[in-house]
């Protein structure tokens, strides 16, 4: 088995997630190469753990042995992938690329089937939880790939990721995590729409939370929003209303291919478009409940 030292990584989008992904691949001694970029969050503690960095993404894939992507959407990972100085320009045989951000399934078996026809190989690996678990080295991944290639990368996924779920070929974990996503922002938006009439209608926001809490309400969705309901602090939940919509309509979209029902994901993607709309596409999504108690 080889040691981490011998795995060179190289990671294109150090985000909010990404930045911890990152930190934990130096912590648990993997060379790393991060890729520059405006988005970025500041490089400065990644440096000086001895992170190096590169401008463009063929020439982080021309220097690994596994790329990281953890980028917004679909159109920015085929970007990343096959842009004209994207991975595909600087892939090496052998070489995997590990997609860890939120996208479309049948992009995602195209992207792979590109990355295999120069050699390389491909795994989705899209993730749940937030930025404090990436910090933490916790997050949970949703894995799909060949068998071979996952046991191949499982012990670096397992340096940022406390939980990993098989969940079967290629394009099966961005599927997971958009069923994950619709369940999880769906219930976001329901409690805020619940928050944002009892607002209206008097009901004082602890006794809201402690009756949902106690009864039918509780759960993840209502702990993340619980801090913004009760101190109008968005932390609990560190993830921007645009991304929000951004996810839900790549699940409608998803479902229409399946030609499965829908209707719940076409209202929860207006909710967040209104939110958009009125908001700002910035604002986190705790902050769902103010945008839909002033527009009430």
């Amino acid at each position: 088995m080889k040691k981490p030292s011998d795995t060179k990584v190289g990671i294109v989008g150090v985000g909010l997630m990404g930045h911890g992904m990152a930190h934990n691949l130096l912590k648990n001694g993997y060379p790393l190469v991060a890729m520059e970029h405006p988005g970025n969050q500041p490089l400065e503690e990644l440096l000086a753990m001895g992170a190096t960095t590169r401008t463009r993404p063929c020439d982080i894939a021309a220097a690994v042995d596994v790329v990281i992507v953890c980028v917004t959407g679909t159109p920015e990972v085929e970007a990343v992938v096959c842009g004209p100085d994207g991975l595909l320009a600087g892939l090496r045989a052998g070489t995997v690329v590990i997609d860890c951000s939120t996208a479309m399934p049948e992009s995602t078996r195209r992207l792979a089937a590109a990355v295999q026809s120069r050699g390389g190989r491909f795994v989705d690996a899209p993730m749940t939880r937030t930025a404090k678990h990436a910090r933490e080295g916790r997050l949970n991944l949703l894995v799909g790939g060949e068998s071979g290639t996952i046991e191949v990368v499982m012990p670096l996924l397992r340096s940022f990721a406390e939980n990993v779920t098989l969940a079967g070929p290629v394009g099966a974990g961005h599927r997971l995590k958009l069923l994950h996503n619709f369940v999880s922002l769906g219930a976001v938006a329901l409690i805020a729409e619940a928050a944002a009439c009892a607002a209206r209608g008097g009901i004082e926001p602890r006794v809201l939370v402690d009756v949902l809490a106690t009864g039918g309400g509780a759960g993840v969705a209502l702990d993340r929003l619980k801090p913004y309901l009760l101190e109008q602090d968005p932390s609990g939940l560190q993830f921007a209303m645009s991304n929000a919509l951004k996810d839900i309509r790549y699940y409608a979209e998803m479902a229409d291919e399946s030609q499965a029902v829908h209707a719940i994901a076409e209202a929860v993607a207006g909710t967040y478009d209104l939110a958009v709309q009125l908001g700002g596409p910035r604002r986190m999504v705790p902050e769902l409940v103010s945008v839909l108690t002033e527009a009430g």
